[in-house]
């Protein structure tokens, strides 16, 4: 009788420390630190445009990164920061680009904090891609983003797609080039004097929906934003001088992608109303990839698109009527070898911007990156690019990741 009372104190023990040991691995705290610093060096081999702005640019950028997440995962905190030193002074900043607390659990996922969300499936232009303000002193391509104070729930189903329902409680502006900086206008804009339509200014609360889903071969994404604009309007007047305002805008996006054997066609339409405009826009082309071309892994894609714009000069940007044309290379070697060619051309007034980005890895930890932007035949009367007309560069980076 002993030993039966004994066996099953054993197995009693057993059953306690399993459930113990489960209980202490649900628990256990994972932390992740990385940190990537970058050299750069910015050169515009052309006679400045206006008065004050330099053609070197050194700096230096600290991109550090930290995770930390428990129960299994389904728990964590997310941080990625920023920082740069530049000769441009209005380029010598800092953000924090992501730092939130993420919750998971069956087929949803809650959000809090500042956030970076991506929308597009398009080359050249990011319409429907809206959430985050852009950092416009960071790169020309706008692909760099600020981090966004929101609170995000998505929503995850099999038969209907996935819900994402934003909440965005305030608004970041948008930072130009300094006096000494390039790609500026001939009049330096302070960010803080862009006033807003809304009396909230940047305290408006704003709201944002998404819903993706695929069929097959087709995948399709509907948005719609209502709140106060990541893009300023611009007004110039005959002295030269520049007026700008965040309005309040309701915008609908849709984004399509299909594939279809080695072909990705790819549209992103807008439909945004404001009070000084409404406007229409679309990038709508295609992809095609030779894969695998000498055996050993090389791709090649073959880009091209079609860039429509109503906004005439309210636009930010001159893509109005263009197409753009490319090729995407990519190695797939050991060292993460790609190049990204490619221009837009204005079809009213032969306006081209040629664009050259190529990476490659060293080592385990080293990345080299070159950048080429050559603007081409600017149309002296294009109202925002004509100002950049002198201000073709070449841009090389070095990073170490650690």
């Amino acid at each position: 009788m002993k030993t039966k009372h004994l066996l099953v104190l054993i197995v009693l023990l057993f059953e306690w420390n399993s459930m113990y040991s489960q209980d202490k691995e649900d628990n256990k705290v994972v932390h992740d630190f990385e940190m990537e610093l970058e050299s750069e060096y910015r050169y515009f081999y052309d006679d400045a445009l206006f008065e004050d702005q330099k053609d070197h640019f050194p700096s230096l950028a600290i991109r550090p990164e930290y995770n930390i997440n428990w129960n299994k995962g389904y728990e964590s905190i997310n941080f990625k920061g920023f920082f740069r030193l530049d000769v441009d002074d209005e380029r010598t900043h800092w953000d924090i680009r992501e730092l939130y607390y993420q919750k998971a659990k069956n087929n949803w996922e809650l959000s809090l904090g500042l956030k970076k969300v991506y929308w597009g499936v398009t080359e050249s232009n990011h319409l429907v891609d809206i959430i985050n303000q852009t950092d416009a002193v960071e790169t020309f391509d706008g692909e760099e983003k600020l981090g966004q104070p929101m609170a995000q729930f998505t929503w995850i189903t099999d038969k209907f797609g996935t819900f994402d329902f934003f909440y965005l409680p305030y608004h970041r502006k948008r930072t130009f080039a300094g006096e000494k900086g390039r790609l500026r206008f001939p009049v330096v804009i302070n960010k803080d004097d862009l006033t807003y339509e809304s009396s909230a200014q940047e305290w408006r609360q704003d709201l944002a929906f998404r819903w993706k889903h695929y069929f097959d071969i087709l995948d399709i994404g509907v948005s719609h934003f209502y709140g106060t604009g990541r893009e300023p309007l611009f007004t110039f007047d005959e002295t030269g001088n520049i007026n700008a305002f965040y309005p309040v805008i309701n915008q609908t996006g849709l984004e399509l992608q299909i594939t279809h054997n080695a072909f990705l066609w790819k549209l992103e339409s807008i439909y945004r109303h404001a009070k000084a405009q409404d406007f229409f826009a679309l990038v709508a082309g295609l992809e095609y990839t030779f894969s695998n071309i000498d055996g050993n892994g090389l791709d090649i894609g073959i880009l091209g698109e079609y860039l429509y714009d109503e906004r005439d000069e309210l636009a930010l940007n001159a893509l109005q009527n263009d197409v753009f044309f490319g090729s995407r290379i990519a190695f797939n070697d050991t060292q993460d070898t790609s190049i990204l060619i490619g221009g837009i051309t204005d079809l009213e007034s032969n306006s081209t911007i040629f664009s050259l980005e190529a990476s490659r890895r060293f080592g385990s930890s080293w990345t080299a990156e070159i950048e080429a932007r050559i603007f081409n035949e600017i149309d002296k009367n294009e109202p925002i690019l004509s100002n950049f007309r002198e201000d073709s560069f070449l841009r090389i980076s070095i990073s170490k990741y650690f």
